[in-house]
């Protein structure tokens, strides 16, 4: 496999713009990826926007957008639509897309995955290509009760010690989600041993990533 790079580059700058449904939706699927990202290519600038971020998870979204990508990232820019409604008020969730053009002329979009079971989830995908149309989007993955996960095409590679930072900030940053059964470390790291062994990561680890449209 020949690994592939950004065009502006090796090392080049990026616009990268991070959507999530929910506060802890782009650390769990696409948050290793934003680590390498902001040590790979110094001085991107991470837009980071979380469509339903209410009460504490809105303070636990600002948590993720501060650990994962620091002081690279702008926001993050938080709405308050209801958790599990997103398609019901879709005129406003397309407005906010809207407004996003005004300031996002994104390198790389990372949402979530188009067919993805949770319905939020699914609307911002979807409004993701509605908006974008001549951008590289990533659809990332998010582990779940319903058993949705598809078979991926894209993978980037992690390094043993990122793996790690992305769990432990995910359990720093989320305490509200750790009552539920499937928030847990070994949730996250099996799913990063799947998907590195499918791209025969060096490490063994890596995210992966359903992509669409890409121009070589």
């Amino acid at each position: 496999m020949i690994p592939l790079n950004f065009g502006g580059g090796r090392g080049a700058p990026l616009t990268v713009l991070c959507l999530g449904a929910h506060s802890d939706d782009i650390e769990i699927g696409c948050g290793g990826t934003v680590l390498r990202l902001v040590t790979q290519y110094p001085n991107s600038v991470f837009h980071w926007v979380v469509f339903s971020a209410v009460g504490i998870r809105e303070a636990e979204a600002k948590r993720g957008a501060e650990l994962f990508a620091g002081g690279a990232v702008r926001g993050p820019l938080l709405k308050s639509f209801p958790d599990g409604f997103l398609p019901y008020v879709g005129t406003e969730v397309k407005n906010a897309f809207e407004e996003l053009k005004a300031f996002a002329n994104p390198d790389l979009i990372l949402c979530p995955w188009r067919q993805d079971a949770h319905q939020d989830h699914r609307l911002i995908a979807e409004l993701a290509w509605n908006t974008f149309r001549n951008h590289l989007i990533l659809e990332y993955e998010i582990p779940k009760y319903d058993g949705d996960m598809g078979r991926p095409s894209v993978f980037v590679p992690l390094d043993a010690t990122l793996c790690q930072r992305k769990i432990d900030n995910l359990m720093s940053a989320f305490e509200s989600q750790r009552t539920k059964p499937w928030f847990e470390d070994c949730t996250f790291r099996s799913l990063l041993r799947l998907r590195g062994m499918e791209c025969n990561s060096s490490s063994g680890y890596a995210e992966a990533f359903h992509c669409a449209k890409l121009v070589l």
